[in-house]
């Protein structure tokens, strides 16, 4: 490699590890997503009021995080009496199953306090509500107050702005629903716009608010701490259950595995199996050998040549040439193979024959004297040739 080109890469190198510097040191840029999580620290997750709720009530509160589903929470679950089920997020929409054992919860005297813009269709149908909710982000100011007359001085002490969208009950059941609180505005109190409602329900209640962005960490940072006191100044429970699963930003694993890692022996079994196979692959690996190239042994083309030449003789009908030929070639293997001395052809060359080459003493004779019977002839023929070549074939095979 030339000097000019090392130049560049070296030049290409800085470049790109300077922009990796610049990703890992710069500053992470905020999240203005809807998370309500207690894990989440962006604008809109709910770390801050998880930490701080039990303050709200004197420190003496048992805050407990739920992160199953409510019906099975308070299904399997032993809870404690006069307790408060919280849930915020930016719509609650329980199912049959779900509201069943919340309500049944709520009945044993204890409270369910929800806060979101929308609460679905069971909700709606079985506390005779409905709600509505601007579809798009406020740029005016929003003022949430109270109708409490100790609370009501506070009004437009707290307002929201970013990331807001205001939500409102449009219908509730006036004979059993309570108002606690609406949106109000510099000029006027609007007491049509609700936000907060209490509906009894058996020995406890439903507290229901269409504001969750109150809770948030961006709004308990920016002043308005003190209107998240007052909604839950509305209750004086023993222990609290905030509900962190039915959430906008909870993490949900979404792979076809979901199963298999969502229970405890599943995953181990998965991730055993995952690591025996990568540790047969390393080891096995390692130790496997290449595979052998197949060479093809060279071709003896003495062979082929002596070939040829036999099929020219035979063609020319030189038997003579060709019983010589074999005969020589047959006594170059005995001397070769059986270090046999083949100058003198008698029966003591026979007998030592007939010993190394594991044949009968009279097959070989019978060979050998063929073969002297041939060198002794002056002309030979193709029976003669045929009868020497089934001799040498049965005792060479």
């Amino acid at each position: 490699m030339d000097k000019k080109s090392k130049r560049i890469l070296l030049a290409f190198g800085i470049a790109l590890l300077a922009i990796i510097i610049t990703e890992i040191i710069r500053p992470k840029p905020l999240d203005w997503r809807e998370y309500y999580t207690v894990e989440s620290k962006d604008p809109f997750g709910c770390y801050i009021f998880s930490e701080e709720i039990a303050s709200l009530y004197g420190n003496n509160l048992e805050n407990n995080i739920v992160k199953k589903d409510p019906f099975e929470f308070l299904r399997d679950s032993t809870y404690q009496p006069n307790s408060m089920y919280l849930m915020v997020n930016s719509s609650l929409k329980l199912d049959k199953r779900q509201f069943e054992k919340l309500s049944n919860y709520v009945k044993q005297g204890n409270i369910a306090f929800l806060s979101g813009r929308s609460f679905g269709k069971v909700l709606n149908d079985s506390l005779n509500i409905e709600t509505y909710t601007y579809r798009y982000l406020q740029e005016k100011e929003v003022y949430p107050a109270f109708f409490s007359k100790i609370l009501l001085k506070d009004t437009l002490k707290y307002s929201y702005q970013k990331g807001v969208y205001q939500s409102s009950f449009t219908a509730i059941d006036t004979l059993k629903t309570e108002a606690l609180g609406f949106y109000s505005n510099k000029e006027d109190k609007n007491t049509e716009d609700l936000n907060f409602i209490k509906i009894p329900y058996g020995n406890g209640a439903f507290y229901l608010h269409t504001f969750p962005e109150a809770f948030t960490n961006y709004y308990l940072m920016k002043g308005n701490q003190q209107y998240v006191a007052n909604l839950l100044s509305y209750t004086n429970p023993s222990s609290i259950y905030f509900d962190n699963y039915l959430k906008t930003g909870r993490k949900v694993v979404t792979s076809p595995m979901r199963f298999v890692l969502n229970q405890a022996s599943l995953k181990w079994a998965y991730y055993l199996i995952i690591t025996g196979l990568l540790a047969f692959v390393i080891f096995r690996g390692k130790r496997e050998q290449r595979i052998i190239e197949v060479i093809e042994p060279l071709e003896n083309s003495s062979i082929e040549f002596t070939k040829t030449i036999g099929d020219l003789h035979f063609q020319h009908k030189d038997y003579g040439n060709i019983i010589q030929k074999k005969i020589t070639y047959f006594l170059e293997k005995v001397r070769s193979q059986y270090y046999l001395n083949t100058n003198n052809l008698d029966k003591e060359f026979c007998k030592k024959l007939a010993q190394k080459s594991t044949h009968s003493l009279e097959k070989t004779t019978t060979l050998i004297e063929t073969i002297k019977m041939l060198k002794s002839k002056s002309f030979h023929n193709e029976q003669d040739l045929i009868q020497l070549n089934k001799l040498l074939e049965e005792y060479t095979t």
